[in-house]
């Protein structure tokens, strides 16, 4: 009698925590139905591509060639269109300098419906935080990017571009073409760890090189996550190979940032308070050091997360922007040759640059401006309004609506850049951009969360793409021409293979800081 009162007792209790399943599942659902009605109604004003209810745009923008086809939409959508990432989040998404003013200018957070995607891998860094923490985490570390700690760095980017340099060499005595990426993202990673990290004068080790692996896997599982909407709700994305895997890569990254963090305490115990006497304060001894106005340090996490931040953004997207300017110089040889003999008209009768010679190389910046403006290292970035905005054309949204500002479709929108698809460097001259809408190019976004870093990217490209070209020539595979995709940051599905050709004795003089 007593097991069949049991039995009885579960099956009863098994029915009521079917039904409660059931019930909750509805109201889930029905909130979403209400968001996506919400979503509609906030998006109506602007027409846009027709969408599947299930997958909305997801299919398109997953296929090869999707930037291009998002570029073809800016004729058909001028300003901006609805851009919908399965049935219940959609974004506008905006390409046009008026549009982009409206909103880059104002302090809005990040969407969370994307980066909340990374706080898992980098925590609540400076490219997730808002508010006043925000704002409180960027004055800290603003110091970390002065001159005077940006100066020094030059010739660690010489030192670690010349290692790269010496193994291409060897590859190009081959006579073949290779894929330039992994090289480059190497050296990108080995100066990150020695300017901002202070590692010694050895190379990427083994804990480095796997870091690097994991950073790539990083960055392909957030791009599928992004773009596949069965991935977005975490329960069932932790469940996944996809989501284990993903899983498995940030535990990677957090071991090679604990291990950094680690070791440069252990550094600061034994130094007993040297470290902000040294002539040079690295990223790493400004963010331990740091203080707010009421004397208080950055907390255990805090520091991990900028830590993380900046080990992603400070490396791969240098790595996407170097290797894209490559490709254009080998795919416009005039504009290599004039580079080339700029460059070696500010050394002179000397071997070595110096720190104020990279201000004087005028064509050669303006050739890195546009390979930007062709291919801008982070193609797509997202927002939420925190307040409703009013739009040029007369057209609103409501706060709460997000925003996809897509910096590869603005920068090739033919309304703003005459002939956007052909490489002209003239077109940064300073009487040609003085002319120009202040937001018609954000390779390095724009207002008030700009890149806190771009001064060291720039710098960096700078120093590694001058040796480059004193010591190669570079030109096209032509078999193997590079199939673009965004994957974070602006890759190639193929990778980017030029031939190289050593250039004679002399070309490739090393850069030091005077």
């Amino acid at each position: 009698m007593v097991p069949l009162l049991l039995s009885l007792s579960l099956f009863r209790l098994g029915l009521w925590a079917s039904g409660l399943i059931l019930v909750l599942g509805f109201l889930k659902l029905a909130c979403l139905l209400l968001w996506r009605q919400k979503l509609a109604r906030a998006l109506e004003s602007f027409p846009g591509p027709p969408t599947l209810w299930l997958f909305g745009n997801a299919l398109k923008i997953q296929q090869t060639g999707s930037l291009d086809k998002v570029v073809s939409w800016t004729h058909q959508f001028p300003y901006a269109h609805p851009v919908w990432y399965g049935p219940f989040v959609g974004f506008l998404n905006i390409y046009e300098p008026d549009y982009a003013k409206t909103v880059y200018s104002r302090s809005d957070p990040k969407a969370p419906d994307v980066y909340d995607f990374f706080l898992q891998w980098i925590g609540k860094g400076l490219l997730v935080l808002e508010g006043p923490k925000w704002f409180q985490h960027r004055r800290m570390l603003t110091p970390g990017f002065h001159y005077d700690v940006l100066k020094p760095y030059v010739a660690v980017f010489a030192h670690c571009t010349h290692t790269m340099l010496d193994k291409w060499e060897k590859k190009a005595r081959e006579d073949k073409c290779f894929d330039i990426f992994c090289d480059v993202g190497h050296v990108a990673l080995d100066t990150l760890m020695k300017c901002t990290f202070r590692k010694g004068d050895s190379g990427l080790d083994h804990r480095d090189s796997s870091y690097y692996l994991a950073i790539s896997d990083l960055t392909l599982l957030m791009q599928q996550r992004i773009d596949s909407f069965q991935y977005h709700n975490d329960v069932i994305y932790w469940l996944t190979p996809h989501g284990r895997r993903f899983l498995r890569a940030c535990q990677v990254a957090h071991d090679h940032t604990d291990q950094v963090i680690r070791e440069r305490k252990v550094q600061e115990e034994k130094e007993q308070g040297k470290i902000q006497k040294r002539r040079h304060l690295d990223f790493l001894d400004i963010l331990l050091g740091a203080q707010d106005e009421n004397g208080s340090k950055l907390s255990d996490e805090d520091l991990k997360a900028e830590v993380n931040t900046f080990m992603f953004e400070g490396h791969d997207t240098t790595t996407s922007g170097i290797c894209w300017f490559l490709y254009c110089m080998a795919l416009y040889p005039e504009h290599q040759h004039r580079c080339r003999e700029e460059i070696r008209a500010i050394l002179g009768d000397r071997d070595i640059f110096q720190w104020n010679d990279l201000g004087k190389m005028t064509y050669l910046t303006m050739c890195i401006k546009e390979s930007f403006c062709l291919y801008p290292p982070v193609p797509q970035v997202y927002r939420q309004l925190s307040k409703p905005v009013n739009f040029v054309d007369g057209r609103s949204l409501p706060a709460g609506s997000l925003i996809s500002l897509h910096m590869y479709a603005l920068h090739r929108n033919g309304t703003v850049w005459p002939n956007p698809e052909v490489f002209d460097p003239l077109r940064f001259t300073p009487e040609n951009a003085a002319g120009r809408h202040p937001f018609a190019f954000m390779p390095f976004s724009a207002g008030p969360r700009n890149c806190i870093g771009q001064q060291f990217a720039m710098n960096e490209t700078k120093v590694v793409t001058a040796l480059c070209l004193l010591r190669f020539e570079f030109s096209p595979d032509p078999l193997r021409p590079p199939i673009k995709m965004s994957q974070l940051i602006l890759r190639s599905k193929n990778g980017i293979h030029l031939h190289l050709k050593l250039l004679g004795p002399g070309s490739g003089m090393q850069l030091h800081q005077e």
